[in-house]
């Protein structure tokens, strides 16, 4: 089989659906009808991705969500719910998950989602490894084949999305993008989000760096354009 995906909704039409057409693809359903059978599942087995319905019975997608960004920071998260308020997309995101889809929804492009997001976090089944070489600056190391970033000599744990918009930067320093520009680099040119989701990875991806001791300045905001990565000579 091929990599394996769980899909949490308390509607069994949409898992139903949403298994038909990732089977079809090649792809290991697993499902879970609400929230606790969910975490359950995680806990004994692995999954290389969750489709995460928000508004369950009992315990909801977002308290699934946080436990976990708990215990793994590196499976990817596809939110899916009937909620499309601006609100609930940043506070998903702010949570850790990668990618946000509304209902009703193309299975087709939801499936498209979960193979851009799984190739971009680098569990594609056979995908080719990242060539580049191993990024070194003062305090700071990014190794694409491992994924493995660390600060100060200690390990960082970063999301899928997180490490992508990291290496992104780190891969051109000095060099100002724009809040656009990282989109449609990082996220992709199908991800429908807006500028200010790039605002809460940046947020997010500073304060983990901070906490390991990670010097303020990788990371600079270029006021009124975006931006750039940046370490003291």
């Amino acid at each position: 089989m091929g990599r394996k995906v769980l899909v949490a909704d308390d509607e069994l039409k949409i898992r139903q659906l949403v298994r038909m057409y990732l089977e079809k693809e090649g792809f290991e359903v697993v499902e879970a009808a609400d929230g606790d059978t969910a975490l359950e599942i995680l806990r004994r087995e692995r999954c290389d991705l969750v489709i995460l319905d928000l508004m369950m019975p009992g315990t909801d997608g977002w308290a699934v969500c946080r436990e976990i960004r708990k215990r793994d920071e590196q499976v990817p998260i596809i939110m899916l719910t009937a909620r499309g308020d601006e609100v609930d997309r940043v506070l998903g995101l702010e949570m850790g998950a990668d990618d946000y889809v509304v209902k009703p929804f193309s299975p087709r492009e939801l499936v498209a989602r979960v193979k851009a997001v799984l190739r971009r976090a680098g569990r594609e089944e056979n995908g080719p490894a990242d060539a580049a070489g191993v990024l070194a600056y003062p305090g700071l190391v990014i190794d694409p084949l491992s994924r493995r970033v660390e600060v100060e000599g200690q390990a960082v744990n970063l999301t899928p999305k997180e490490y992508e918009l990291l290496y992104f930067l780190a891969r051109s320093p000095g060099r100002v993008f724009t809040r656009e520009q990282l989109l449609e680099r990082v996220w992709g040119y199908d991800y429908y989000g807006d500028s200010r989701t790039v605002d809460t990875h940046i947020t997010r991806l500073r304060e983990k760096l901070g906490r390991a001791g990670g010097r303020p300045q990788y990371i600079v905001t270029v006021w009124g354009v975006g931006y750039k990565f940046e370490v003291e000579k």
